[in-house]
């Protein structure tokens, strides 16, 4: 009899206690945002989550991923790991391709689509048309079946890369004529100009923090590097 009375009063202290956490962190997280909101005014507050090591709150700072405690006092940048099994997992790496992964999917619309076989898997380049090493890439691509192509086009090598990856852009048939630039180096045909997604990928490259050419990425947001073999890009797909 008295257990039956103590469930019901149990149940509503672990309410209680829920309760009381939930408000202690929508506290932190309002307090943190608001800190780093007056520290760093330029720049967006994307994302805060609680970690489950030490208080840590992660957040998503114009990109970049930070860490801090609930009062806001102290900050820090690098990599956190979980290291309570034997499969050691980094939780930044994690966050940073997870965040990688949204941003690719929510800017197809600013790359050159190809599509070989069922294009079931996916991957993401970043390339320039004069990039020798990009040639090179697309050569080793071809010889995959099954995939679907994403290439945005970030002209940095020459002082023509924008012209003519504005010419590819504003082609009828933009595979056509990137099929063209790599394998020809130049269009057959006369187009249009028109100021396309350059700016938007410039910018998607530098959250990525992309150097150089040819750049490429999974669906996951897994960077595998710059230039590779076939051989290894399928190997990397065969993973996921």
């Amino acid at each position: 009899m008295m257990m039956k009375r103590m469930i019901p009063l149990l149940m509503m202290a672990m309410l209680a206690l829920l309760a009381s956490a939930a408000r202690s962190q929508d506290g932190d997280e309002a307090r943190l945002r608001q800190t780093l909101q007056a520290k760093f005014p330029k720049v967006t507050v994307e994302s805060i989550s609680k970690t489950p090591f030490g208080g840590l709150y992660e957040i998503v700072l114009g990109g970049e991923i930070i860490y801090m405690d609930g009062k806001a006092e102290y900050m820090m940048g690098g990599s956190l790991y979980d290291i309570r099994s034997a499969q050691i997992r980094n939780i930044t790496q994690d966050t940073s391709q997870r965040l990688a992964s949204k941003a690719l999917t929510s800017s197809h619309d600013s790359a050159i689509k190809m599509v070989r076989g069922n294009g079931k898997r996916v991957i993401y380049t970043f390339e320039d048309p004069n990039c020798g090493y990009c040639k090179q890439l697309y050569k080793e691509l071809g010889t995959m079946t099954d995939v679907t192509i994403y290439t945005f086009l970030l002209p940095i090598l020459s002082p023509d890369s924008m012209e003519k990856s504005r010419a590819i852009w504003c082609s009828k048939d933009r595979a056509k004529a990137w099929d063209q630039m790599m394998t020809k180096g130049a269009l057959t045909e006369q187009v249009k100009p028109c100021e396309g997604p350059m700016e938007k990928n410039a910018q998607l490259a530098q959250r990525f923090n992309i150097r150089g050419t040819p750049a490429i990425f999974l669906a996951s947001g897994q960077q595998l590097g710059g230039y590779i073999p076939a051989a290894q890009i399928e190997q990397a797909l065969g993973k996921r």
